[in-house]
């Protein structure tokens, strides 16, 4: 097949080992996964395998049927012949579970950690560094003090475990074992469902130059992808068809890759890949695998199409309008050859608001995320993890999202600023938000110096900030001092008197008790994170040492 030269133009990642309900499963339910599955470095020949088929079929490729055993033992690592029967049977049972033929055959190449992490090829111009710098800033992800396409590098480095380049139609797995390249089937079977949608319905007509819009088309090609990963898990574990044939690493014993450089950037990208598998799930019960075929035609327009399914086709985003009113000595940064503004979605929202719980400051008295232990992650009714869908990027502050458009600006000096625009479903859930926001100001050290205006003293992000409520529209303006807001945006008023507060709590204050209240225990007062035994038990249920995700 002849398919297009455009190639992605955004990385889809996703962790390794998250396991999407079946489409069966009931609501809140997952089906267990046995410990089992992890076995299978050395197989055996299968004498009483069924001839060939005189052409090609599903569940048959290149001389492999998908329940046949292969001769391989991967213990001092794979070699050609060995990878070849690998990559061939696990087409094979991609095929099986997804129903869908390869009609080319797929290169696999496996390499170590060390080499990946340093074969990254990206150059950019101070122009797009300075305008993502700004995107993960406003966020209040990566402070001024750090080079964001830096974090973002260090992030795929520890933690991808393979990947399919649409250029070259192949897949490159990444191991952790230096001293033998070895195989997980479960990876290489999440890498070839991303080979035959290429070759079905071509990865190339599904870029985007948006977070929003990258993580939208990412809910359908990742949600797709571990949707079947699960049900390949599945026939791997005790009692499934392909029990004790499926391919599994050693322990490197190494340490692998580590975790992400920061948590907070991984968790906008890793959205698709908690909400994806749902949202295909939902898909396939209405009407099959040519209900999420027909998804490539009228992929999801938003990432809040894919956090909540029951939107999909019927709550387009809102394309937010935004005129630049900034001063003579600032200009609008623009990078070329894409988007001259960015759209961060539900998924960033929800990102920024969790990530102080893993900032590495105690969130004591942030209340952005009431209950957050039981608000951003899903528990089973056994009271389990979920590995349906671990993490809820669909929460009070971020819900409602309709749209929202961030313009970046810097000065002749070389100072920065921002104004970024969020429409939301109602007025009320825009004052919400709001509400939500200032709560994130607090965290960092903001001070409120009128009705409207915060300022950040210090930090990596010391800065002004402007925030107004139109109706359903939140507008916030960013400087690098109070005089400043009015040159980025103009119509800012930074003098409206400050009304009496209500005393709030800061990142380091105690809430005084109340006095019927019982004496704190020492536990009630500790700056551990609520969420990071939950977070430690996610990586777990993945089945890692380490945030493992695939691109």
């Amino acid at each position: 097949m002849r398919r297009a030269s455009t190639v992605l133009a955004v990385v889809l990642v996703v962790l390794a080992g998250v396991a999407p309900a079946a489409a069966a499963a009931p609501t809140g339910a997952d089906a267990a996964v046995s410990s089992s599955d992890a076995a299978a470095s050395v197989q055996t020949g299968n004498d009483s395998a069924p001839p060939d088929p005189e052409s090609d079929r599903i569940g048959w490729e290149n001389g492999y049927w998908y329940n046949e055993s292969i001769a391989v033992d991967q213990s001092d690592g794979l070699n050609e012949s060995e990878l070849d029967a690998t990559v061939a049977r696990a087409m094979a049972r991609v095929e099986v579970i997804r129903g869908l033929e390869f009609d080319m055959e797929v290169p696999v190449e496996i390499v170590s950690r060390s080499e990946f992490a340093g074969s990254s090829n990206s150059s950019y111009n101070e122009t797009f560094r300075t305008f993502d710098n700004a995107k993960f800033e406003a966020l209040f992800l990566i402070g001024e003090d750090e080079d964001s396409l830096a974090v973002q590098q260090s992030n795929r480095g520890a933690t991808v475990g393979g990947y399919y380049s649409p250029a070259t139609d192949s897949i490159v797995l990444v191991t952790d074992n230096e001293s033998s390249l070895q195989v997980d089937e479960l990876t290489l079977g999440h890498e070839l469902v991303h080979a035959v949608q290429d070759q079905e319905f071509d990865l190339g007509n599904f870029s985007s130059q948006t977070r929003d819009g990258a993580n939208a088309n990412s809910g359908l090609i990742e949600g797709d992808a571990n949707y079947v990963q699960y049900q390949y898990r599945q026939r791997c574990a005790e009692g499934g068809s392909w029990a004790g044939s499926c391919l599994r690493p050693e322990a490197s014993g190494g340490g692998g890759g580590g975790g992400p450089a920061n948590i907070g950037v991984y968790f906008v990208n890793y959205q698709p890949y908690s909400d994806g598998p749902a949202f295909i799930a939902a898909q396939k019960r209405e009407g099959g695998w040519d209900a999420v075929n027909d998804l490539y035609d009228a992929p999801p327009r938003s990432a809040e199409q894919v956090i909540h399914p029951d939107l999909y086709g019927e709550d387009p985003p809102t394309e937010v309008e935004l005129a630049d009113e900034h001063g003579e000595d600032w200009e609008r940064v623009r990078p070329a050859s894409r988007l001259d503004y960015a759209e961060v979605g539900q998924a960033g929202v929800a990102s920024m608001f969790v990530y102080p719980w893993y900032a590495g400051r105690s969130p004591q008295g942030y209340q952005a995320v009431p209950n957050f232990q039981n608000t951003w992650f899903n528990y089973t009714d056994s009271g389990q993890l979920s590995q349906f869908d671990p993490l809820n990027y669909g929460f009070d502050a971020a819900a409602g999202w309709d749209g929202d458009r961030m313009h970046v600006y810097r000065n002749d000096a070389g100072e920065g600023g921002y104004v970024w625009r969020l429409v939301w479903d109602s007025d009320a859930e825009a004052t919400e938000f709001r509400g939500a926001y200032e709560e994130l100001l607090a965290y960092w050290g903001a001070e409120q110096v009128s009705e409207d205006t915060y300022r950040i003293d210090e930090g990596s992000f010391a800065d002004a900030f402007h925030v107004t409520v139109e109706g359903d529209t939140v507008t916030i303006v960013n400087a690098p001092s109070v005089g400043g807001l009015t040159e980025v945006r103009g119509s800012v008023d930074t003098n409206v008197e400050t009304p009496t507060p209500t005393p709030t709590v800061g990142p380091t204050e105690t809430e005084p008790p109340d006095e019927n209240s019982p004496t704190p225990t020492e536990s009630a007062t500790t700056t551990e994170s609520p969420g990071f035994s939950v977070l430690t038990g996610l990586l777990a249920l993945l089945g890692a040492a380490l945030l493992a995700r695939r691109r």
